[in-house]
């Protein structure tokens, strides 16, 4: 989950977060999506240092190349977490302004609110109402079931890594960790796979880095989104990448990090 730079892949800029991270919406039959979802497992989390995280943005649309900057947040205190992401790209100016926050739980990372605001477009949200255990989204009528443990898509990057934190040990390659992640509409099931422990060059020097990925299913046309954790940067994301079966991509590059107050 790759459309326009302002569409579907500006939504995946970052996870995550996220760092919203973000893909559109799977492209999976919506029956089979729910039939893959199930009850999450009890995570033990370790969330990382509040900081600000600047990263350096190449991409290929529609072979066009496309330059920017991202500026991603992160805070956690008091069973409390904020995540939000700001990204710009040359001659267009803002082009995705995320936020999620929650608390947390037994499961890890537990949000209450996700909102997105992507160029020209109006702003969406997404609401976990734990109390009448629904999902709920402004862009759509249809409440999904809150089960526990899940995540949207920004807080989902922040929860593999308080995660990982937690239990580095676990993050070998082959690992796999299964996630219902919440967008704009719905809930898709997400499998998130330890692929190889690797190398890479960035603005920071050579780091050593843990590569994760997201690879939709076969009969998927989701983007595929891959993150290089560094573990002597507190698991922080060194880079991702989020790329489609045409060609089309986006990359961005951990080039700044400043350590905020707790």
């Amino acid at each position: 989950m790759m459309h326009s730079y302002t569409t579907k892949s500006c939504a995946a800029l970052l996870l995550c977060a996220a760092f919203a991270v973000h893909a559109q919406q799977a492209q999976q039959p919506h029956q089979q999506q729910q039939q893959a979802r199930g009850t999450a497992a009890k995570q033990k989390i370790n969330p990382p240092p509040n900081a600000e995280l600047g990263y350096a943005i190449k991409a290929k649309q529609k072979g066009i190349p496309v330059e920017g900057d991202a500026i991603v947040r992160w805070q956690s205190g008091a069973g409390r977490f904020a995540a939000t992401n700001e990204a710009r790209a040359a001659l267009i100016g803002k082009i995705l302004d995320t936020r999620s926050e929650g608390a947390m739980d037994a499961f890890g990372l537990a949000p209450d609110v996700f909102t997105e605001k992507r160029l020209r477009r109006e702003p969406t949200t997404t609401s976990f109402d734990r109390a009448a255990k629904a999902i709920r989204f402004s862009a759509s009528e249809q409440a999904q079931p809150l089960k526990g443990g899940e995540q949207d898509r920004n807080s989902v990057v922040w929860q593999m890594i308080s995660v990982a934190r937690a239990a580095p040990g676990k993050f070998k390659p082959g690992a796999a960790w299964n996630v219902s992640v919440a967008g704009q509409r719905d809930v898709d099931a997400w499998t998130f796979k330890v692929i190889k422990q690797e190398k890479i060059s960035t603005p920071l020097g050579e780091l050593n880095t843990v590569h994760v990925q997201r690879a939709p299913g076969a009969d998927s046309k989701d983007q595929h989104l891959d993150i290089w954790l560094a573990p002597s940067l507190e698991w922080y994301p060194a880079r991702l990448r989020y790329s489609d079966d045409n060609g089309d991509y986006i990359e961005q590059t951990l080039r700044e990090v400043k350590r905020q107050p707790s």
